[in-house]
């Protein structure tokens, strides 16, 4: 089997999380999607808890690229929240992967075995962690305004913009993201 292989069943499970849920999908679905047998996905991942835990590594490493993309090319701090938002919205609009597969297992978490538990949990660490240093930047670039502490505002933020996918799932209409969204951006921005 070739790390190709390997990359359509990680991918698969990422959709069928992302449709589903942990508890939503099991191998025979990744080989109906992937066209293979469940033997084979046992081969790469021979547990649901050693695929959904390379999924989510996976996820994470592509969001930390995304944000030392946007760190790199965007001057602005919050230009860069603006387009991480904007990222969201079109996802919630446009694809098969209209939620942050880390915020929904975060709804599963006290059923989820604790390997997943730990890559959810990192997921968020990061994403925070990200958050805060950006809006730190903004403080001293002038972009942004904060009210409260840097990591307050940080954690308001992230469950902020994954409420709003959540709700914006819940309600069947991608507008509620785009109007909490926004008004999480207007809040951070200085009073003229």
């Amino acid at each position: 089997m070739s790390s190709n292989t390997a990359d359509k069943i990680r991918e698969a499970a990422h959709d069928l999380i992302a449709a589903r849920g942990y508890f939503g999908f099991s191998y025979a679905d990744v080989a109906e999607v992937v066209g293979i047998r469940k033997a084979s996905i046992h081969h790469h991942f021979p547990s649901k808890v050693d695929l959904v835990v390379a999924a989510l590594v996976q996820y994470r490493a592509d969001m930390v690229a995304a944000a030392k993309g946007l760190d790199s090319k965007v001057v602005d701090p919050l230009q860069r929240l603006k387009l991480y938002v904007q990222h969201w919205e079109e996802c919630i609009r446009n694809s098969n992967r209209p939620i942050c597969i880390a915020a929904l297992l975060s709804a599963e978490l006290p059923a989820l075995p604790d390997p997943i538990k730990a890559e959810v949990q990192l997921h968020f660490r990061y994403l925070a962690g990200w958050v805060k240093s950006t809006l730190r930047d903004g403080v001293k670039y002038g972009s942004i305004h904060l009210e409260h502490s840097a990591e307050v505002e940080a954690q308001s933020f992230v469950a902020v913009v994954h409420g709003a996918m959540l709700s914006a799932r819940a309600l069947g209409t991608p507008d509620v993201f785009t109007s909490i969204s926004k008004a999480a951006l207007d809040r951070l921005r200085p009073s003229n």
